[in-house]
C-alpha cells in the first residue's frame, strides 16, 4: 500500500546524489581543510607561548588560599584519564594512517602525495602538542581544559565524521570493499567522539587533597572571592544578554555541579523580589483601595490585580509573541511541501528563505517563551511572598473571636496550601490570553489552506470548548470540597501532634488515628471524584485534535474542497499546535477553580475582625499619676454575646503599686489582665495605660531557640542586667546544669523543660524587658513552694520593687504583701483593699483565706503531732542532714521532660531537618512505582501511550501518503481514506482512555497508601521523635507534600514516559524523510544530555532547600499564633514580622534560582533543537527533487516543528518529576520511623480486672531519655502498696514527672523493671497498660469539639455518668449555664475555658475512668485554695480504695498521704510515712514542713489580727 518499490528507487537515487554532491571539484579538499585546521591550532598555541600565557590557558586554577605546602596529593579524575588515553590513541592512529598512506597511495582519493603527507604530519604534530598541553593542565592543576584544545577536538570530530561519511558513500556506490585505512578511520571517529564529549563537558576532574584530608574541588575562580560574592544578587547584576540567555546563573551552576549546595551558597533574590519590598508594596496598594472602596472581598482581589498587573502585562506580551511565532511553521508547511514538489521550477534561494523563516520563528518563539515562563514564576514568587507576609500580619492582629472561628491548623493551611495555589495561577494566567491568539492564528491558517473548511474546524473547536463550562463548574465544587476536607484533616492533625503526649498517656492515640483516617476518607472521596473527572478531561482533550481533524476533513469533502498533502499536513500541524492549548485547558480550568477557591478563603480570612486598636488609650507618664486606669469598663470575649465577661470595672493603679488579683476558677481574673492588654473586646468605658507593658501568661509560651534568646526576646545583651535577671528568677543553678548553659536549645513549646523552668524563663523574659507595667497571670502555680517564695521576694519585691505589678495568684500566702487586692467574682470586682481590710469585710475573701489557713493548719498539726525525740528510719537516709537548698542536682535532673536528641556539648534538642543529597535514589522511584499491586499497572500505562503515539503517527502518515501533492491529481475513494483515518483515530482515543483511567486510579491509590503508611508511622513513633521534631515539619509533609502526591506526582512521572515516547516518535518520523539528520541529531542529543546532567545537581539541591526552608515559615507562624497576645503585649510585632519576612526570603532564594536553573536548561535545549530543525530543513532544500518524497518530507517537518517543544518537555519533565519526587522522598523518611512497643501483645494480655490492688513495684529502675545521655532515674527500688496514697516531692527537676512517665512507658527503661500487681509492664502492650491507668498531666489539655467529646472521646459513658463527674469536679453548674449543655463548644486548645477549668476537666476524665491507679502531676496547681480543698476531698473519697501517686508543690496536698517519696538527683532521698519522716528534723520532708509552718505562723498572725 505504501509503495515499497518507489521507496527503494528513491533511496538508490538518494545515495547516487550524495556521491555526486560530495565529489567536489577538488579531490584533496579534505586534506586542505585538515592542514588549515592544524595550522590554525599551531598558530594559536605558538602565539600563547610567545605571550607567556600557556600557564594560564585555563581560567580556573588552584585556589590561592591553598598553599603548595598544604597539598598532600593531586587526585586525577576519570575525565582526565579518559582524555589522556584518547589523545594517545589518536596519536597512534594518525601515525598508522601515515604509514598506510605512504605504503599504498592508491587508497586515498587525493592524488597529491605531498598534500596527503603534509596533512598527516600536521595531524600527528597536533596530537603531540595536545599531549603537551594535557601535561601542562595536570602540572597547573587546572579544573577546565583550555578552550583552544576543546575547539580543536570539536572541529576534529566533524572533520573525521565528514571523511567517514564520504568514504562510506563512495564504497557503497562503487561496490568496493573496505580497506585498512577505512578501519583506521572508524577507530579515529570513535576516539574523536569521546574527545568531543569531553570538550563539551570541559571539566578535568582534578581535585586537591589537603593535609587535613579534605578533598577540595577546583571551582571556577578564587574561593575567597566566591565566598564574598556568593550572597550577591546574580540576577540583579546581570546584563541584558545574560538575562535573555540566563547565563547569569553560570556561577551558581558551576558550584552546584561540584558539590551539594548549602543554603548560604544560594544568592539573594533581587530587591524587588524580597519579601520586605513586596510586603510594603502590597500593603500600600491594599490600603489605598480600602480607603477608597472600603473593606470587602473584592478589595483583596483588586489589590492582587494592581499588584501583579504590570509584570503580568509584560509576561502576556511575551506569551502572545511566543504563541504567534509558534504558528509561523504550520503556516509555511504548505508552501514548503509545494516547493519540494516543484523544486525543478523553483530556485534554491526560495527554499533557503523558507528555511530561514522557519528558523527565525523558532528562535523568536524560544526566547519569548523562556522569558514569559520565567517571568510568570517570578510573578508567582512575588504574589506568594506578599500574601504570606499579609496573612502572617493578620494572624498577629486577629481578635479572640476570629481566632476561635479559624483554628491555627486552618490558618497554617492558608499559608501552606491556599497561597501556593493562588500564586501558581500566575503561571497559568498567560494561557488565558494565549488561547484566543492561538485559536485565531489556527483558524487563519486553516482558512488560508482550506477556505470554508476552516468554519467546520472552528465549529468543532467551539464544541470542544463548550464542554468545559459544566465540567469547570463541577471541578470547582470538587475543589471546594477537597479544601474543606483537607482543612478539617489538617486541623485535627495539628491538634493531634500538639497534644501527642496527652493522647499517649490517655491511650487515645489509636482513637485519634482512626479519626484522622476517617477525615482522610472524606478527603479521598472528593479527590477521587476530582481525579476521575480529570481523567475524563484528559481523554476528551487528547482526542480533540483527532475529532477536530476528522470533522474538518469530512466537511471539506462534503463542500468539495480538494485535500492535497500540503493542505492536510498544514492542517494536521495546526491541529497539533492546538493540542497543547486545548490539552492545557483542563489544567487551566482546574487550577483556576483551585485558585478561586483558595483566593476566596484567603480573602475571607483577611477580612476577619482584628484586635481593637482604639480599645486602649496611651497616656504620657508626665500627664497622670496612674499607670492603669479603667472607668466603667465592660468587656466580652464574644462581642455578639448578651453576657459580658467583665462588667462595671473601675480600677486605678498608681505607679509602683503591687496589685494582687484573686478569685475562684473562671471568675474573670485572666480576663481582667487581658482587658488591660486590649485582648478582650471593649463594649464600653475607657482604658488608659501609661508606660510600657510586659506580660507573663498563665500557660507558658516558649519559642524554639536558646534559653538566652527567649529571655532577651529581641533586646540587646547586657551582661550585668542579664545576670541580675536570672538570679532574681532563680535560674542560675539551672543554667549551670544545662548542657550548654543558657545557650541550651529549647524544643518546640519548651518540651525539654519542666513546667517550673518554662514559667521562670518567661518571667525572666518579662523582667529583662525593664517595662513600666508587669501583668503576671498566676506565675507561681508551676513552681514548688521554696522556688515560688524566692521568686516573690527577689523578683516581685526585689528587682521589680519600683514597677507597677498586677499579679493573679491562687497562693494566698502572696496576698498580704500586695498594696491592693482585687477579689473577682462573676466578672466583677467584688472587693478592693488591703489584706486586713478584705478579711474584715466578710463578703467572700475570707472563704479563700479560710481554705488556705485550714490547709496550713493541717500541716502544722501533723508537724506538731510528729515531733518526738525518737529516731525514725527512712530508706535512703544519709548520715548528714539534708537541707532544701543543699539537695544536689545534676544535668540530667533538668531534663525531666523528654530531651531525647540533645547533642552533647551543643545544647541542641531539635535536629536539623533531614534532607537527601545527590540524585533521588532509585529506591524512592521503585518504592513509589511498586506501592500499588507491585507496579503491575505501570507497563500497561506505558504500553497504552505507546499505542496512542504509534496510532497517531500512523494516522498522519496515512493522510500524507494517501492525499496527492498537487490539486491536479485525482483522489480516488476519499471516503475510504477518511474512514481509515477515523478508525485509527478511534483506536488512539481508546488507548488514551485506558492510559488516563489507569494513571488516575494508580496515582491516587499510591498517594493514599503512602499517606496511611506515614500516618501510622508518625502516630506510633515514640515521644522522643515528637520532642525533637517541630510540628511544622510533620505538617509540611502532611499538607504540601501530600498534596503533591494526591494531585501532581503521578502526572509528572507519566509525562516523563509520555514525552520520551513522543520524542522518539518525532525522531523516527524525521529519519524517514532524511536519515542524514542523525549526523547533527546524535551529537546535539549528547550535548543536551550533558547539559541536563550538568544542571540537574543544582536544580535538585535547590528544590530540596526550598522544601526544607518552607517548614520554618510554618513553624514560626504556628508559634507566633500561639503567642500572639504576648507578642502584642511586648510590642514585638515589628520584630516578628521582620523574622517572617526573612524566613520567606530564605525560601524564595532556592525556589527562585531553582526555576531559573530550569529555564537556563530549557533555553539551551530549545536552541540546540532549533539547530537540528534548521539542519533538516537545509538538507531537504538541498537534496535533489527525485530523492525527496514531498509528502514524507512535509510529514517530517510537521513533526519537526514541535521538536524543540518535545525535547524541552522531555528534559523538563525529567527535572520536574525529580523535583516532585522529593515530596515522595520526604514522606518516605517519615514512613519508617522506629516505632514504640506494640499496642497489644496477644500472648501477654493482662487479666481483665488488672490492675486489681494497684501495687507498683520498682526494681533497680534506671531511666534515661537517649543513649548518649546519663540516667535521670538511678537505681530506683521501692514498692508502692496497693490502695494507698503516695505523695512525691522534691525540687523542680528532681525526676518526679519522669517517675510517672516511667510508669506509663513514655520511654523504655535502661535497666530494671516495673511490676504492677506482679505483671511486668514491659511485657504487655502499651494500650493495655495506659488504658488501665488514670493520669492527670501537668499541662491541662483540651481538644476542639464539645464538652462531651473532651470527657469521653471513646463514647464509653452515659450522660448521667458524665454529669456526675462534672459535678464532682465543680464544673456541673458552669456547663449547665450553657444552652448546649454537654454539647457546649470547646475551641482549639480549650481557649474559651480558663486554665483552672481545663485542669478540672482533666480531673473529670480521671473520675470517669475509675481505674485502680491514679497518677496526679500538679493536678490542682491552677485552682484556688477553696476549690483545691474540695477537690482533694473528692479525690480522697472517689479513689478511696485505689492507689494514688501525687506530685504536688502544695505541701498540704501530700501531708495526708500514707507514704511520702522524696526524690533528689534521680535517686530516692527519703521514703516513709509522713509521721516518721517528720520525726527526723534533718529530713528533707521535715525541712519542707518547717518552711510551711514558718509561713503559716506569719500568715496566721496576719489573719488573726
Amino acid at each position: 500500500m505504501f509503495g515499497p518499490s518507489s521507496s527503494a528507487i528513491a533511496n538508490f537515487q538518494h545515495i547516487q546524489f550524495w556521491m555526486s554532491w560530495l565529489q567536489l571539484s577538488s579531490p584533496c579538499l579534505w586534506e586542505t581543510a585538515s592542514i588549515v585546521l592544524q595550522l590554525g591550532f599551531f598558530g594559536f598555541i605558538i602565539l600563547r607561548f610567545v605571550h607567556g600565557f600557556v600557564s594560564s590557558l585555563d581560567q580556573s586554577k588552584t585556589r590561592e588560599n591553598v598553599g603548595q605546602n598544604e597539598i598532600m596529593d593531586v587526585i586525577v579524575g576519570f575525565s582526565y584519564k579518559l582524555c589522556l588515553i584518547c589523545s594517545i590513541l589518536l596519536f597512534g592512529e594518525q601515525l598508522m594512517y601515515i604509514l598506510l598512506m605512504t605504503r599504498s597511495r592508491s587508497e586515498t582519493e587525493c592524488r597529491m602525495p605531498g598534500q596527503v603527507l603534509t596533512s598527516g604530519i600536521t595531524r600527528v604534530l597536533s596530537c603531540v602538542i595536545a599531549l603537551i598541553v594535557l601535561y601542562k593542565v595536570l602540572k597547573d592543576k587546572c579544573s577546565k581544559y583550555p578552550l583552544v584544545l576543546r575547539i580543536w577536538w570539536f572541529c576534529n570530530f566533524f572533520m573525521f565524521l565528514a571523511r567517514a561519511a564520504l568514504k562510506a558513500f563512495s564504497s557503497f556506490t562503487d561496490g568496493g570493499h573496505s580497506m585498512m585505512p577505512d578501519y583506521v578511520d572508524c577507530t579515529v571517529l570513535l576516539t574523536s567522539a569521546c574527545l568531543l564529549v569531553i570538550s563539551v563537558r570541559g571539566k578535568t576532574g582534578i581535585v586537591l587533597k589537603l593535609q587535613n584530608g579534605i578533598i577540595e574541588p577546583l571551582l571556577n575562580g578564587d574561593s575567597a572571592e566566591n565566598s564574598e560574592k556568593k550572597r550577591n544578587c546574580l540576577y540583579g547584576d546581570a546584563t541584558i544578554l545574560q538575562l535573555l540567555t540566563f547565563s547569569w546563573l553560570n556561577r551558581l551552576l558551576a558550584v552546584g555541579n561540584v558539590k551539594p549546595l548549602n543554603q548560604d551558597e544560594v544568592p539573594d533574590v533581587h530587591i524587588k523580589d524580597s519579601a520586605e519590598f513586596l510586603s510594603g508594596s502590597f500593603d500600600e496598594i491594599l490600603n489605598c483601595i480600602v480607603q477608597r472602596d472600603g473593606t470587602s472581598k473584592s478589595s483583596i482581589y483588586k489589590a492582587m490585580y494592581r499588584f501583579v498587573r504590570r509584570k503580568a502585562a509584560i509576561n502576556a506580551l511575551l506569551a502572545i509573541i511566543s504563541a504567534g511565532s509558534s504558528y509561523v511553521g504550520p503556516y509555511l508547511i504548505a508552501d514548503f511541501v509545494k516547493f519540494l514538489g516543484e523544486k525543478n521550477v523553483q530556485s534554491l534561494e526560495s527554499g533557503y528563505i523558507l528555511a530561514l523563516g522557519f528558523l527565525t520563528a523558532k528562535i523568536v518563539e524560544t526566547v519569548a517563551e523562556r522569558q514569559w515562563n520565567f517571568g510568570a514564576r517570578q510573578l508567582s514568587l512575588r504574589l506568594r511572598a506578599a500574601l504570606a507576609s499579609h496573612v502572617y500580619k493578620k494572624g498577629l492582629a486577629l481578635s479572640n473571636q476570629s481566632c476561635q472561628s479559624h483554628t491555627s491548623g486552618e490558618i497554617i493551611n492558608y499559608m501552606s496550601v491556599d497561597i501556593q495555589r493562588v500564586s501558581d495561577f500566575m503561571w497559568y494566567i498567560n494561557s488565558i490570553w494565549m488561547f484566543p491568539v492561538q485559536i485565531s492564528f489556527a483558524i487563519f491558517i486553516l482558512y488560508t489552506n482550506l477556505g470554508r473548511g476552516s468554519v467546520v474546524a472552528l465549529a468543532a473547536t467551539i464544541i470542544v470548548m463548550t464542554i468545559n463550562k459544566p465540567i469547570t463548574k463541577i471541578q470547582k465544587q470538587y475543589q471546594s470540597k477537597i479544601m474543606k476536607a483537607r482543612d478539617d484533616r489538617m486541623k485535627s492533625t495539628s491538634e493531634t501532634l500538639r497534644n501527642m503526649r496527652t493522647l499517649k498517656l490517655q491511650a487515645w492515640d489509636s482513637h485519634y488515628l482512626q479519626k484522622l483516617e476517617s477525615l482522610r476518607k472524606i478527603e479521598y472521596k472528593w479527590l477521587w471524584k476530582s481525579i476521575r473527572l480529570r481523567a475524563i478531561l484528559d481523554f476528551i482533550f487528547w482526542v480533540s485534535p483527532a475529532f477536530i481533524s476528522v470533522t474538518t476533513f469530512a466537511g471539506c469533502i462534503i463542500m468539495g474542497i480538494p485535500l492535497t498533502a500540503g493542505r492536510v499536513l498544514s492542517a494536521l500541524a495546526t491541529f497539533k499546535m492546538l493540542q497543547d492549548p486545548i490539552y492545557n485547558l483542563p489544567d487551566l480550568l482546574s487550577v483556576f477553580a483551585q485558585a478561586k477557591v483558595a483566593a476566596d478563603r484567603v480573602a475571607s480570612y483577611l477580612q476577619e475582625e482584628e484586635i481593637q486598636q482604639s480599645a486602649i488609650e496611651f497616656v504620657s507618664p508626665d500627664q497622670t499619676e496612674f499607670d492603669i486606669e479603667i472607668k466603667r469598663g465592660k468587656f466580652s470575649w464574644d462581642a455578639e454575646s448578651t453576657i459580658e465577661t467583665l462588667d462595671g470595672i473601675e480600677l486605678q493603679v498608681k505607679r509602683g503599686m503591687k496589685v494582687a488579683i484573686c478569685g475562684t476558677v473562671g471568675s474573670g481574673k485572666s480576663s481582667l489582665l487581658s482587658s488591660i492588654l486590649g485582648e478582650v473586646t471593649k463594649l464600653s468605658g475607657t482604658v488608659k495605660i501609661s508606660g510600657t507593658k510586659a506580660y507573663v501568661p498563665q500557660s507558658p509560651w516558649i519559642l524554639s531557640g536558646t534559653v538566652r534568646d527567649n529571655i532577651l526576646f529581641g533586646n540587646s545583651y547586657n551582661s550585668s542586667k542579664y545576670e541580675e535577671t536570672i538570679k532574681a528568677c532563680a535560674l542560675t543553678k539551672d543554667f549551670e546544669l544545662f548542657p550548654a548553659g543558657d545557650l541550651t536549645e529549647i524544643g518546640e513549646r519548651g518540651i525539654n523543660m519542666s513546667g517550673g523552668q518554662k514559667q521562670r524563663i518567661q518571667i525572666a523574659r518579662a523582667v529583662y524587658q525593664d517595662a513600666d507595667i508587669y501583668l503576671l497571670d498566676d506565675p507561681f502555680s508551676a513552681v514548688d513552694a521554696h522556688t515560688g517564695r524566692q521568686l516573690f521576694e527577689e523578683c516581685l519585691l526585689g528587682i521589680l520593687r519600683e514597677k507597677t505589678v498586677l499579679y493573679v495568684t491562687h497562693q494566698v500566702e502572696f496576698l498580704p504583701a500586695a498594696d491592693v487586692i482585687l477579689l473577682i467574682q462573676n466578672g466583677r470586682i467584688a472587693q478592693v483593699g488591703k489584706f486586713e481590710e478584705l478579711l474584715n469585710q466578710n463578703i467572700g475573701f475570707e472563704v479563700l483565706v479560710g481554705a488556705h489557713s485550714q490547709a496550713l493548719n493541717s500541716v502544722v498539726t501533723v508537724e506538731n503531732a510528729s515531733r518526738a525525740p525518737a529516731n525514725g528510719f527512712s530508706e535512703g537516709k544519709s548520715a548528714e542532714p539534708t537541707l532544701i537548698d543543699d539537695l544536689p542536682k545534676s544535668k540530667e535532673d533538668c531534663k525531666t521532660i523528654l530531651c531525647a536528641e540533645t547533642n552533647r556539648g551543643k545544647g541542641n534538642l531539635v535536629n536539623k531537618e533531614e534532607r537527601g543529597k545527590g540524585s533521588i535514589g532509585k529506591g524512592v522511584y521503585f518504592a513509589y512505582l511498586t506501592m500499588v499491586k507491585g507496579g503491575a499497572f505501570v507497563p500497561v500505562i506505558v504500553l497504552a501511550h505507546l499505542g496512542f503515539q504509534g496510532l497517531q503517527i500512523l494516522s498522519t502518515y496515512w493522510m500524507a501518503w494517501a492525499c496527492p501533492t498537487v490539486e491536479a491529481e485525482e483522489v480516488k475513494d476519499i471516503n475510504y481514506i477518511l474512514f481509515i483515518y477515523l478508525i485509527i483515530s478511534i483506536g488512539g482515543s481508546f488507548c488514551v482512555l485506558v492510559r488516563a483511567s489507569l494513571l488516575a486510579v494508580t496515582g491516587l491509590a499510591t498517594a493514599e497508601k503512602m499517606f496511611h503508611n506515614m500516618l501510622h508511622s508518625v502516630l506510633r513513633a515514640p515521644m522522643a521523635f515528637f520532642d525533637s521534631t517541630p510540628t511544622g515539619r510533620i505538617l509540611n509533609r502532611a499538607s504540601t507534600d501530600q498534596d503533591v502526591l494526591d494531585l501532581g506526582i503521578a502526572n509528572k512521572l507519566g509525562w516523563c514516559a509520555f514525552s520520551t515516547i513522543q520524542l522518539i516518535g518525532v525522531i523516527l518520523v524525521m529519519s524517514q524523510a532524511a536519515w542524514e539528520v542523525f549526523i547533527v541529531f546524535l551529537p546535539v542529543t549528547a550535548i543536551c544530555i550533558w547539559y541536563q546532567q550538568y544542571s540537574m545537581p543544582t536544580s535538585r539541591e535547590l528544590a530540596r532547600l526550598a522544601g526544607v526552608e518552607r517548614a520554618p515559615i510554618l513553624h514560626h507562624f504556628a508559634e507566633s499564633l500561639a503567642g500572639a497576645a504576648t507578642i502584642r503585649a511586648f510590642g514585638q510585632k515589628p520584630r516578628f514580622i521582620n523574622t517572617n519576612l526573612c524566613l520567606v526570603d530564605n525560601h524564595s532564594r532556592p525556589w527562585f534560582h531553582n526555576y531559573a536553573a530550569m529555564e537556563w536548561l530549557s533555553y539551551r535545549l530549545n536552541q540546540l533543537c532549533n539547530l537540528v530543525f534548521a539542519f533538516s530543513l537545509v538538507l531537504l532544500v538541498t537534496l535533489p527533487e527525485k530523492l525527496i518524497d514531498p509528502s514524507l518530507a512535509g510529514l517530517a517537518v510537521t513533526y519537526a516543528i514541535n521538536l524543540n517543544v518535545q525535547q524541552t518537555y522531555f528534559i523538563w519533565n525529567i527535572i520536574n518529576a525529580e523535583v516532585k519526587m522529593i515530596s515522595v522522598e520526604r514522606i518516605l523518611q517519615y514512613s519508617n520511623i522506629i516505632s514504640e512497643a506494640p499496642l497489644v501483645i496477644e500472648d501477654h494480655r493482662p487479666p481483665k480486672n488488672w490492675p486489681d490492688t494497684g501495687t507498683i513495684c520498682f526494681e533497680n529502675l534506671q531511666f534515661r531519655y537517649a543513649e548518649h545521655l546519663p540516667s535521670v532515674l538511678k537505681n530506683i527500688t521501692l514498692t508502692i502498696p496497693g490502695k494507698k496514697k503516695i505523695g512525691v516531692v522534691g525540687r523542680t527537676g528532681s525526676g518526679k514527672t519522669t517517675l510517672l512517665q516511667a510508669i506509663c512507658r513514655i520511654v523504655e527503661p535502661k535497666e530494671g523493671r516495673i511490676l504492677i500487681d506482679d505483671v511486668d509492664i514491659s511485657k504487655i502492650g502499651l494500650h493495655d497498660l495506659r488504658s488501665n491507668l488514670s493520669i492527670i498531666p501537668q499541662d491541662p489539655t483540651m481538644f476542639e469539639g464539645t464538652v462531651r467529646r473532651n470527657l469521653d472521646p471513646l463514647e464509653q459513658y452515659s450522660d448521667a455518668e458524665i454529669w456526675e463527674a462534672l459535678d464532682k469536679c465543680q464544673l456541673g453548674d458552669i456547663v449547665r449555664e450553657n444552652k448546649e449543655k454537654l454539647e457546649s463548644t470547646v475551641v482549639e486548645n480549650g481557649e474559651n475555658w480558663s486554665v483552672g477549668q481545663r485542669q478540672l476537666f482533666c480531673l473529670g476524665r480521671a473520675l470517669l475512668k475509675k481505674r485502680s491507679i491514679l497518677l496526679l502531676d500538679e493536678a490542682t496547681a491552677s485552682v484556688d485554695s477553696a476549690i483545691d480543698g474540695i477537690l482533694q476531698n473528692v479525690i480522697s473519697r472517689e479513689f478511696k480504695d485505689r492507689t494514688i501517686v501525687t506530685i504536688a508543690h502544695r505541701i498540704h496536698t501530700v501531708i495526708d498521704s500514707d507514704l511520702v517519696l522524696v526524690l533528689s538527683d534521680g535517686k530516692i532521698a527519703e521514703y516513709d510515712t509522713p509521721k516518721r519522716l517528720l520525726e527526723r528534723e534533718d529530713s528533707f520532708f521535715s525541712k519542707l514542713i518547717k518552711e510551711y509552718s514558718t509561713s503559716s505562723k506569719s500568715f496566721n498572725s496576719i489573719v488573726n489580727l
